[in-house]
């Protein structure tokens, strides 16, 4: 589809193009899972590309938590950034980009996450769950919107359609990851995306592709083999070699990172099976015949809650939410069921909560440990 369709392409595209035009100091703010990093590597290397090397922010998931923070923006501040932009987060980061403002920083949201009743006030904010949204197509994973600016910004400086489209083994790889639904748009993304994958040009792709031991290149080989070992370095706080790994041209530095990961992501099993094996005792003993279940433990790894509560979910068919305390403070994340919008239960329920954000079927949270029991009923 038309990219300019998306809610204020137009404005982010000129905003783009006059800090391509001024060599302005651009960031990209990213999400620290395969589809904020898929997202960061698909706009730094196009707008490389156009003689706009941008810097990179990806915040610690284990010390900073999902999505925009103040002291984040304070340090993008420090380095004299002038224009930010979102990939795969933003949408509900309305206080830490009026805080962004106070330093000069202008941003551009780019997002794919259910908004808030108010929009931030960011020069641009391209998302298509946006109420006034016109874009045919509601569903596209992060890195599909990041694609789809790519997209716009190539329209406007009458580039061949290549240098946008070279980057769909990369898209492909966020789309299929970020479990968005593989239909309409989608399912282009990724058919296209597969069979650039199988020939794939990007080293790092390449390199852990072999590392995971891939034969067959299809949407299995991405869930299974590729995502969990991406997903591993943002778990576990190594959020960064994911991105480098993706952005290097050096074959040698791209083996040696794949090799990294592969061992993050079984370092992420052992403890996720932990965690799981203690969920599932808590549960048994008087959980399981609640509607919800809702659980908090001390010392839980809160970068690997998110896959025991899928599992659970699963299991027993119920929404979950996985709360690991520290100190006074929770953090946890939660998953649904189909016909139940978790994030909207959430919605219903402020007075117990810190924060939170996502969307029906998956969401991240933060509690005082003093709330746990009250928001638990």
């Amino acid at each position: 589809y038309d990219p300019f369709l998306m809610p204020d392409m137009e404005k982010a595209v000129q905003r783009i193009l006059k800090a391509i035009e001024n060599k302005e100091k651009t960031i990209i703010f990213g999400d620290y899972d395969v589809d904020g990093i898929t997202s960061s590597t698909v706009l730094k290397s196009f707008l490389k590309d156009r003689g706009l090397d941008v810097g990179n922010y990806i915040p610690n998931r284990l010390k900073e938590g999902y999505g925009l923070n103040k002291e984040a923006v304070e340090k993008i501040a420090n380095e004299n950034y002038t224009l930010m932009i979102t990939v795969d987060c933003g949408i509900t980061g309305n206080e830490e980009i009026e805080y962004a403002k106070t330093f000069g920083i202008e941003t551009i949201v780019t997002d794919h996450h259910e908004p808030a009743e108010t929009l931030p006030d960011a020069l641009a904010v391209v998302d298509c769950k946006r109420k006034d949204n016109k874009y045919p197509f509601r569903e596209l994973a992060g890195v599909g919107v990041a694609f789809k600016l790519a997209q716009a910004i190539s329209i406007k400086m009458n580039l061949d359609e290549k240098e946008y489209l070279k980057y769909l083994d990369i898209v492909c790889v966020g789309t299929i990851s970020d479990i968005v639904p593989l239909v309409d748009e989608n399912r282009v993304i990724s058919k296209l995306g597969l069979k650039l994958v199988a020939v794939t040009k990007n080293v790092g792709l390449k390199a852990l592709l072999q590392a995971a031991g891939c034969k067959n290149i299809d949407s299995t080989t991405i869930s299974f083999g590729i995502a969990p070992r991406v997903n591993a370095c943002g778990r576990l706080g190594y959020e960064q070699e994911a991105l480098n790994l993706f952005l290097t041209d050096n074959i040698v530095q791209a083996q040696e990172i794949a090799k990294r990961l592969n061992k993050y992501n079984y370092d992420r099993q052992q403890t996720e099976v932990k965690i799981f094996n203690e969920a599932i005792e808590m549960i048994e003993n008087g959980e399981k015949d609640k509607n919800c279940i809702i659980l908090g433990k001390e010392n839980w790894h809160h970068g690997v809650i998110g896959i025991v509560s899928s599992k659970v979910t699963e299991m027993y068919y119920k929404p979950s939410i996985l709360i690991c305390f520290e100190g006074d403070e929770g953090k946890g994340s939660g998953r649904s069921i189909q016909g139940f919008d978790l994030h909207e239960a959430l919605t219903n329920c402020p007075n117990h909560i810190e924060r939170f954000g996502g969307h029906s079927m998956a969401i991240g949270i933060t509690i005082k440990k003093s709330e746990f029991e009250d928001f638990k009923k």
